[in-house]
C-alpha cells in the first residue's frame, strides 16, 4: 500500500439470513470495484480508518443466499399436485408441467454454469436441449433435490477466480451473452429462478392450493 494512503472501506451488505461475517457488496453485482485512495493528509489529524483487509469469498457470500431460495422453492415444488400438469391460466401461458419442469431444472443450470466455459442450447452439429419430462410432483423434486445436492457441492469448491471468469449463452454458435459466472449464478439464474417461482405462486392461487410463506407469511398461512 502506498505511504500515507488508505483503500476507502468497501460497500457491505449484512445478510437477513444469519452470516457472521459480512458480506462484501460487490458480489452482489459481478464487478471488480477498483479500490478508491484518498489523501490522510486530507482527512486532518486523528483521522483513523475502520477497513479490514478481510473479505468473504465469493462463493461463501453466495451460498446462503442459495440455501434459502432452493428451500424456498422446493416449498413451492411441494404444493404441484399431479392432476394439474397440464392446466394453464393462459392460451399464451405455459402449463403447470412446463413451468414446473423449468423451476425444477435451475440447479443443473447453475452447475452447467459452474463447470463448464459456455452452453449451446441450438448447436448446429447436434441435437438441441431438450428438457427431461416431468410427469409428477415426485419427478420435480428428485430431479430438484438431485441437482441442488450437486451443485452445492461444486459452489463450495468455487474460488473466486472460477466465479469471475467468464461464462457464455450460445446458440447455434452465436453468443447471446457472455457475463462473470457470479452475475449468471445470480441473475441469470437464481433470480431468474424467484421470477418464475412467483409464477407458480399465481398458478397455485388460481387453483385454490395454498401458496407457501416465502419471505413472509402468505394469505393462506397467517395465523
Amino acid at each position: 500500500m502506498e505511504q500515507g494512503r488508505i483503500r476507502e472501506p468497501p460497500l457491505l451488505f449484512v445478510s437477513p439470513i444469519h452470516c457472521e461475517k459480512e458480506v462484501d457488496f460487490r458480489f452482489l453485482f459481478a464487478y471488480h470495484f477498483p479500490p478508491v485512495t484518498q489523501n490522510l493528509e486530507e482527512q486532518g489529524a486523528g483521522y483513523k480508518s475502520n477497513t479490514t483487509e478481510e473479505t468473504m469469498a465469493l462463493n461463501e457470500a453466495l451460498l446462503p443466499e442459495f440455501d434459502q431460495e432452493m428451500a424456498n422453492t422446493r416449498k413451492s415444488l411441494e404444493r404441484v399436485p399431479d392432476d394439474k400438469f397440464d392446466w394453464k391460466p393462459h392460451t399464451k401461458s405455459m402449463t403447470v408441467r412446463q413451468l414446473t419442469t423449468h423451476l425444477a431444472l435451475f440447479p443443473d443450470w447453475m452447475a452447467v454454469t459452474l463447470q463448464k466455459p459456455s452452453f449451446d442450447y441450438a448447436p448446429l452439429d447436434g441435437k438441441g436441449y431438450n428438457p427431461p419430462a416431468m410427469n409428477s410432483r415426485k419427478d420435480l423434486l428428485e430431479t430438484f433435490d438431485r441437482d441442488v445436492a450437486k451443485v452445492r457441492d461444486v459452489l463450495k469448491k468455487a474460488t473466486d477466480a472460477e466465479l469471475m471468469e467468464s461464462w457464455s449463452l450460445l446458440a447455434g454458435g452465436k453468443t447471446i451473452f457472455s457475463m462473470p459466472r457470479i452475475a449468471v449464478l445470480r441473475g441469470m439464474v437464481m433470480n431468474h429462478m424467484i421470477h418464475h417461482r412467483a409464477q407458480l405462486g399465481v398458478y397455485l392461487r388460481l387453483n385454490d392450493i395454498p401458496v407457501p410463506a416465502i419471505y413472509g407469511p402468505s394469505a393462506d398461512e397467517q395465523s
